[in-house]
């Protein structure tokens, strides 16, 4: 088959959750496919960085557009479209798309996300490929529950606001979306049914998220710093605000739980453009912001205890993968783990609430052997479900079958 990836960022090297996603499916399906990705990257970029990827697919960039905040506020006020739907809209993307579709019969065409939707009429117009939206999240439900979270704090009122009409204008934007694709790709089971309920009829199959296992086995991960232990680790984009909320949240609400029990506990926030609400953690001497770095791995194999406390979000948390890979004791939110099919005290422990959130990363601090089980237990859930090798054979097939009886 001929396959088009529409990517919102380079796949490779794979940093951050969209990425980690791409590269998974497209590093396997290029074994046996034709494939070919068009994606947005900035000229400033290190061409060096992406030999494997180019190795596998063609590939072809454009540069992202520059959106300022007054164009953003002139579309929220004059436009019905959501925020995402906008954002990396480009003429000059659609034009190379356009040109694409003309010189190559694609079977299918990969849209990846909100973001890159708004290029499915090209495709349309263009193309009687098959058509396949990955929502990478159930985005509607992410700005709903940002929405109920800013509504609890009056300061936050302002954000909640935008959140309300972000959630309502992507509910309507998503569902439409579903119902001019082909096929839907979800994340989860419970994000399969969130959509199936938004676009009664459309098919939706659900890839999780995945990762190569064998990438995440200890004597594969990179030398990197020292860190002290007990080191509890965060990763993740840090502009992004879930993850900006859930480092705030911890830092304040739990962590002084925590060192009012064990010394010498350190945190370490693992990731890039570490937003300027958080500049406030930089002054405590226990908390580590690294910024950018270039594998999170060797973070991540460091922690006695990894965390995630996000409290805002949809989909899963490749996040969460990469830790119970690398045989690390977990501690997150039930929403933190939303989407996979674990057990509070046997792939991880949960905890919702500050105290508790703090009582159960002081326990396994305690408890080198609970530790140790839960790791393990951790790193064969992910050998068994979602590894990349199990996965990305059941798209294949569905592929291969809809190419069968495909007529649009």
């Amino acid at each position: 088959m001929r396959l088009l990836f529409l990517t919102p960022q380079m796949p490779y090297p794979p940093r951050q959750g969209a990425a980690l996603r791409n590269w998974g499916l497209i590093s396997n399906l290029a074994r046996d496919h034709d494939v070919t990705v068009l994606t947005f990257a900035a000229p400033s970029r290190s061409p060096g960085d992406e030999g494997p990827l180019r190795a596998l697919a063609h590939v072809e960039t454009v540069t992202p557009p520059v959106r300022t905040l007054r164009a953003r506020l002139r579309d929220l006020l004059t436009t019905r479209q959501p925020d995402m739907a906008l954002r990396l809209a480009a003429p000059r993307y659609a034009r190379r798309l356009a040109a694409l579709l003309a010189e190559t019969a694609f079977d299918v065409v990969q849209i990846g996300g909100i973001e890159m939707a708004p290029y499915l009429d090209t495709v349309r117009a263009a193309s009687a490929a098959q058509v396949v939206f990955d929502d990478y999240n159930c985005e509607y439900l992410l700005q709903k529950r940002a929405f109920l979270t800013d509504l609890r704090s009056p300061r936050h009122w302002p954000g909640a606001a935008y959140s309300f009409i972000q959630w309502r204008r992507l509910r309507r934007y998503e569902a439409h979306i579903c119902r001019r694709a082909d096929l839907v790709l979800a994340v989860s089971e419970r994000d399969g049914a969130l959509l199936r309920r938004l676009a009664p009829g459309r098919e939706v199959l659900v890839i999780p998220n995945g990762i190569e296992s064998d990438a995440y086995r200890p004597d594969r991960v990179p030398p990197g710093p020292r860190l002290p232990s007990p080191a509890l680790v965060f990763t993740g984009t840090m502009d992004f605000r879930p993850n900006v909320d859930a480092v705030l949240w911890f830092a304040r609400r739990v962590l002084p739980r925590i060192r009012a029990q064990v010394t010498g506990v350190h945190l370490f926030v693992v990731g890039q453009r570490p937003h300027r609400r958080l500049d406030a953690l930089r002054a405590d001497p226990a908390i580590t912001l690294t910024g950018w770095v270039a594998d999170a791995r060797p973070y991540i194999a460091q922690a006695t205890v990894y965390i995630a406390p996000l409290r805002i979000g949809g989909g899963t948390r490749l996040k969460l993968l990469e830790a119970m890979a690398l045989s690390r004791p977990v501690v997150a939110t039930r929403l933190g783990a939303e989407g996979y099919p674990v057990a509070d005290g046997r792939e991880l422990l949960l905890a919702d609430r500050p105290a508790e959130f703090a009582a159960a990363v002081v326990a396994l601090l305690r408890d080198p052997a609970r530790r140790a089980a839960l790791g393990e237990a951790a790193r064969a859930f992910v050998e068994r479900g979602y590894d990349w090798r199990a996965i990305v054979p059941r798209l294949e097939r569905r592929l291969r079958e809809r190419r069968g009886g495909h007529t649009s």
